[in-house]
């Protein structure tokens, strides 16, 4: 059975020593003290290990069950629900006129890693009804935002996002989705949505699906879908439940992991609907969620790495086989742990590296979108707009690769459902799909954020690179040369990444297209980087400041040094492949990308 323990100190090193989120000017990080935080985050701990984590193997084994149009979670989830909606935990950043306790999406962002990192498909009921309700806060009439906000923070009733239809994913001009007008100005929505998370469960009162769909008199295009709330029950002027909406879940997708979580094909039957927003203005009301939806999934990628990697590390401290190579390590035993040969370190530190790494990141994202909601910081919303293709794309393939290397840690052992590392593997391969593939992510990155407003957002992110390492310069020759040095030639080959993409993407737009996965990644590794950095030189001050736990931060510093060493010079790699251009890539007509066969 594997285990988890949350990493409440290296959380509370990203915030305080790394962030200084007690003194920023962001509205509400003022009350954000260690002693607050470490309070929430002990808190959430404690309910991550005791009550989540134990679930997730059961989850897993067990899934869902749809019976009679009723979908049945596995044993135990309804009373851990219950847990985790009475402890306030559904409520933390959300809107307090509606019940919420206001508090900055930094600190939901920390304790959804550890409730991810416990238990991915369960943390997705709430992580749903989170994306349903911040949809209705900024796109729903004053109404709507009265009638089902109050029971969504709170989670009595859950929520839904409703986008794929059984042709068409991320083209989601093709929808079919129907949504007649009524004289009542109501909405009859006809239609089958199908890779609907948490679409119909038993653990809520009532369900409130956002449904995409497109009115008669729609444009053609993504330029004519329009947003709808269609709940399972009706909601009566005084808040009660009413009759049945004419909807019902059609199936259960059997999926290669995230058992826990339903995963419905939705059928609309002429249900009641009420629209969102303005007519043909849906895809706009969707994109308020993105960058934190997109957020969240990058955190459930590092997230499964986290803890596999502990899982990993603990089996390789007690696994005993074979000798340390210089020499002896346990002689009072009949062989080494396998954690002393190099190998078994290497695999373990590029774990410990990436998933360190990836929280900073993560962290930093988060307070840039508090910024940007908290202070109106149009800076702060660009830079996060640019770094979210990334943040998904990069911490989730690598995420999903941080898994399977934990998994390998335990040779054999890694395969077999005993052990739990296969769960890992497969519940974070998801990650790399859903809320727009990593494909389009990368995409979206190359294609739509570089060149917003004039590339401002990605000139801004060079400037503070530039600016970083010549605040920083010049004080410290190993800082310098093991951190800064390799900072300054990764952000090189970024610029020389984007200069291929000026000057030859326009010409040819397959040459960019080619290299944008490329790119993706190239950008998560300079970001990590930065991270990197920005950690070491926290921790230097801090052992220069007389730091009691100097294990703690001489252990920071080494794992950044084997990021920077062992990592960040893949950009050279990413930016030769950029640079190769689209040729090899689309030399192939389709027809001849089958086998040779005869």
């Amino acid at each position: 059975m594997p285990t988890y323990t949350p990493p409440t100190k290296d959380m509370q090193f990203v915030l305080h020593d790394v962030l200084n989120v007690s003194e920023s000017d962001i509205p509400g990080y003022d009350e954000l003290d260690r002693d607050f935080t470490a309070a929430v985050l002990d808190e959430a701990g404690k309910l991550a290990t005791e009550v989540l984590a134990p679930l997730n193997t059961v989850g897993d084994r067990q899934g869902c069950t749809l019976e009679n149009g009723v979908v049945r979670t596995p044993d135990g989830f309804k009373d851990a629900f219950d847990k985790v909606r009475d402890g306030g935990w559904t409520a933390l950043d959300c809107d307090p006129e509606y019940g919420g306790q206001g508090l900055p999406y930094l600190i939901s962002t920390a304790v959804g890693e550890m409730f991810s990192a416990a238990n991915m498909a369960f943390n997705m009921y709430q992580g749903l009804t989170h994306g349903a309700y911040n949809a209705i806060h900024a796109h729903g009439s004053d109404e709507q935002k009265q009638t089902y906000l109050p029971k969504m923070v709170t989670c009595e009733w859950g929520g839904t996002m409703n986008l794929t239809e059984p042709h068409c994913g991320t083209d989601l001009g093709l929808i079919r989705t129907k949504a007649e007008p009524q004289e009542d100005g109501t909405y009859k929505i006809s239609g089958q949505k199908i890779w609907i998370s948490a679409g119909e469960h038993d653990m809520c009162d009532n369900i409130i699906h956002l449904v995409l769909a497109k009115l008669p008199d729609a444009p053609e295009g993504v330029k004519g879908i329009s947003l709808f709330i269609v709940p399972k029950f009706m909601v009566g002027d005084d808040g009660s439940l009413g009759e049945r909406n004419a909807l019902s879940c059609g199936g259960l997708e059997e999926k290669m992991g995230i058992h826990g979580n339903a995963t419905c094909v939705m059928n609309y039957d002429g249900a009641t609907g009420f629209l969102v927003g303005e007519p043909h203005k849906g895809m706009r009301a969707m994109f308020t969620m993105m960058n934190e939806a997109r957020l969240g999934v990058g955190l459930q990628g590092y997230a499964q790495g986290e803890v596999a990697y502990q899982n990993a590390l603990g089996f390789a401290l007690d696994r005993l086989q074979g000798r340390d190579v210089t020499g002896v390590q346990a002689p009072e035993k009949p062989a080494d742990p396998i954690i002393v040969h190099p190998d078994v370190r290497r695999n373990l530190m590029d774990q410990k590296a990436f998933v360190e790494g990836a929280r900073a990141f993560t962290f930093w994202g988060a307070s840039m979108i508090d910024a940007s909601h908290r202070n109106d910081d149009a800076e702060a919303e660009q830079m996060v707009s640019l770094l979210t293709p990334v943040i998904k794309g990069f911490l989730t393939d690598k995420g999903f690769e941080t898994t399977v290397l934990a998994q390998q840690t335990l040779g054999g052992s890694g395969f077999t459902r005993e052990w739990g590392l296969e769960q890992f593997v497969r519940d974070a391969r998801i990650t790399m799909i859903y809320e727009g593939t990593n494909g389009i992510q990368s995409l979206d990155l190359v294609g739509r954020k570089l060149a917003q407003n004039g590339g401002k957002a990605i000139m801004a992110f060079f400037d503070m690179i530039k600016g970083y390492i010549k605040d920083n310069g010049g004080q410290d020759e190993d800082f310098d040369a093991q951190f800064l040095e390799p900072l300054k030639a990764a952000s090189k080959d970024l610029q020389a990444a984007g200069m291929y993409f000026m000057q030859n993407g326009m010409k040819n737009p397959n040459n960019a297209l080619s290299g944008s996965y490329d790119f993706m990644h190239l950008f998560g590794h300079v970001c990590l980087g930065l991270m990197w950095a920005k950690m070491a030189k926290a921790s230097k001050a801090a052992l220069a400041g007389g730091a009691s736990d100097t294990a703690f931060h001489e252990t920071k510093i080494a794992t950044g040094r084997h990021y920077m060493a062992r990592h960040l010079p893949m950009t050279a790699t990413h930016l030769a492949r950029i640079e190769a251009g689209g040729d090899t890539v689309m030399a192939l007509a389709p027809e001849h990308f089958a086998s040779a066969g005869g």
